[in-house]
């Protein structure tokens, strides 16, 4: 009777695609600007997308090559490699699209911002980033359906689940480079423009004297649209697969057969469903930018929640509909998840408030308070997640016997069910930045950059909300892995007094450590070389600094020069990602394998939090100074909270957001391998 469902969920995948094809038609209906402001632009979009082919090259080379090994070392390895490059595929296909989308939405934003309202401009902005938000879940979940029918129905292979997997394999592998990629590109460039133009030069943010303002606002698009949107469409993948999996095999299977497989597909093909729907209230209340998306992420979250309860009663009947509690609590903990977020990244509230106020005496206090706050965001997150899925697995376990693994693996399926509307959010902030950058560059009305000012500041507090919802999804689809990972290497329990455990839990627990070090380290580098770079341009252009007429900085080599250092630096993080924990597994068993996955989860889970509210803070906290408090620009507390910003940045664009994909990917390496550790 639910043999239909794939097929349904398969349509509202191509609708969720063709919804993003048609907002991308209405967005460039709308004039890019003045010839000043489209060659601004063009910059823009020239240098992201030669970025982006750089980097794709290169992890083209890494895909090949583990499609390789798991074609000759898997049972039906070349089928796995055939989901393995689907997947990858399709996250570089959603990267490049959100690219292209942001890259031209930019400029006509900040025109619209100069001709009709701050309502007008933020419209063609939230469409233009809705572009990337719909056509990650429309292409997730349509490999993912595609991989079901041809692996499950067509051909009926008993493994299907097992295979399938290779497609969230696949994405993971491309989302860890474009997040440590474009994370170490959009921070150098930032970092290093803010060091050499407001610290040294005095001079404003995006003044197109600096060489690297392109770089700068390059990065936006590179680091918060393609890295972030990878990271996204990873985490639905995988929160969607992770439940088939589990019903696949055990008593979860005998309790709902291929039921048990569906039901994710559903769930995510609601979620799609209710999402556009609630992105039809954000033009309704467009003259309330902040609140017209918190409206509208709630929205959708009511929407999927009712949703889900129909979902889930259709395709396993009332018996199980109690299932339906792990869906709820999931969405429960994406809402709670953002609300952390906001109260510790948003100046309404008191912990920036206490960050600008540690700047009047100096940037010491500012950044030991900035760490202070960070780390005591971590409390309510890890509860928030902890008790979503203790319950989730008690009140599935009371449906059949064996049901609470799969109620945990429902949980995050349910917080990434409004998965469109987070990344439309998160590119909002992207396309706000460059708006701005584009209107300060070209010299517009200062009642135009007072608009898309406006706006950024939107996108600030909703790009923190993003993150913090970010690293709770990948929590949560990170245990469902792992859940996985003990069913298929038949262990019952992990025994965390066993020897070979604890060796595996204590050195999953450093991997976050090292990692975020080689992506720290990255970003100190690029930002000098760009801080170099802008100091030369400055000495050896003459009228540069004074902004004689017709006097132009190399923005190209400011931009090539970063994208060469984020290229580099990204590939041995991102490789031993992936090798860690085949070595660990090999050599080690699989009982300390499952250690190390536990050790990194609980390790990155809380790092990536701590590093994401605190960077989110210091660069409000600025921001809210810049506003006017505490004596406003130009004051030595302005100049503290600068330097807060500064160390902040690699952390809440870099390696924090880094933390999702890392802990995840090698959850998913062990999961695909572990015949290789059940020998």
């Amino acid at each position: 009777m639910t043999s239909w469902v794939p097929w349904a969920a398969l349509g509202v995948a191509g609708l969720s695609l063709a919804f993003a094809a048609l907002l991308i038609r209405i967005v460039l209906k709308n004039d890019a600007g003045t010839e000043k402001m489209r060659k601004i632009a063009l910059l823009i979009q020239e240098g992201a997308t030669n970025f982006l082919g750089h980097e794709y090259r290169a992890v083209a080379f890494f895909v090949v090559a583990v499609a390789i090994l798991l074609s000759f070392t898997l049972f039906r390895g070349w089928m796995v490699a055939i989901c393995y490059v689907f997947g990858a595929l399709a996250s570089l296909a959603a990267g490049m699209v959100g690219l292209a989308a942001t890259t031209r939405t930019n400029s006509r934003t900040a025109e619209k911002a100069r001709v009709d309202d701050m309502c007008g401009a933020f419209t063609v902005a939230f469409r233009g980033a809705a572009v990337m938000g719909f056509f990650v879940v429309g292409g997730a979940l349509l490999g993912i359906v595609v991989c079901y029918l041809v692996f499950e129905v067509a051909l009926g292979l008993f493994d299907s689940a097992s295979i399938i997997l290779g497609f969230s394999l696949g994405a993971s592998s491309v989302a860890l480079f474009a997040t440590v990629g474009g994370g170490i590109f959009t921070k150098g460039a930032d970092v290093g423009a803010d060091l050499a133009g407001k610290v040294e030069e005095g001079i404003p943010e995006d003044d197109p004297r600096n060489p690297a303002v392109i770089a700068d606002n390059v990065g936006d698009n590179v680091g918060d649209v393609a890295g972030m949107g990878a990271n996204l469409f990873e985490s639905f993948a995988a929160a969607t697969i992770a439940p088939l999996v589990i019903a696949a095999g055990g008593r979860v299977f005998v309790a709902l057969g291929t039921k048990g497989m569906i039901l994710p597909l559903a769930i995510g093909a609601g979620g799609i469903l209710c999402t556009m729907v609630a992105s039809l209230y954000v033009r309704r209340s467009c003259g309330r930018p902040e609140q017209a998306i918190f409206v509208a992420l709630a929205l959708s979250a009511v929407l999927a929640a009712v949703a889900s309860f129909f979902i889930v009663w259709g395709v396993l009947g009332w018996k199980n509909v109690g299932i339906y509690w792990s869906l709820l609590l999931g969405m429960g903990a994406g809402i709670g998840a953002a609300m952390i977020s906001e109260y510790y990244t948003s100046a309404l509230f008191r912990p920036v408030k206490k960050m600008a106020e540690a700047s009047k005496t100096g940037a010491g206090t500012t950044i030991i308070r900035g760490m202070s706050e960070g780390m005591s965001s971590t409390i309510v997150s890890v509860i928030l997640i902890a008790v979503a899925a203790g319950v989730a697995y008690l009140t599935a376990s009371r449906v059949f016997p064996g049901g609470g693994i799969y109620g945990v693996s429902l949980v995050a399926i349910g917080m990434l069910s409004i998965t469109a509307m987070v990344v439309s959010a998160d590119a909002f902030g992207s396309v706000s930045d460059n708006a701005g950058g584009i209107a300060e560059m070209a010299g517009l009305p200062e009642e135009v950059r007072d608009r898309t000012d406006k706006l950024d500041a939107v996108g600030n507090t909703t790009a923190a909300i993003t993150k913090g919802f970010a690293i709770g999804a990948a929590a949560l689809a990170t245990i469902a892995l792992l859940a996985a990972y003990t069913q298929a290497a038949g262990l019952t329990s992990i025994n965390l007094i066993n020897d070979k455990t604890l060796v595996g839990l204590l050195i999953g627990a450093m991997v976050p450590y090292a990692f975020s070090a080689f992506a720290m380290g990255a970003v100190e580098r690029a930002a000098f070389a760009v801080v170099e770079e802008v100091r030369r341009q400055f000495r050896e252009i003459a009228g540069l600094r004074e902004g004689e007429p017709g006097v132009e900085p190399d923005y190209a080599r400011a931009v090539g020069m970063t994208a060469r250092t984020a290229i580099n630096s990204m590939i041995v993080p991102s490789v031993l990602a992936f090798v860690l924990p085949l070595l660990i597994g090999i050599i080690l068993g699989k009982e300390t394998l499952a250690g190390f996955v536990a050790g990194a989860l609980a390790s990155g889970f809380l790092l990536g939090i701590w590093m994401i509210n605190a960077g989110e803070g210091w660069d409000n906290a600025k921001k809210y100074i810049e506003a006017g408090n505490f004596g406003g620009k130009g004051t030595l507390v302005h100049a503290a909270a600068v330097v807060g910003d500064t160390v902040g940045d690699p952390l809440k664009d870099t390696a924090g957001p880094s933390m999702n994909i890392l802990i995840k990917l090698m959850a998913v390496v062990a999961l695909v391998f572990v015949p290789l550790f059940t020998r």
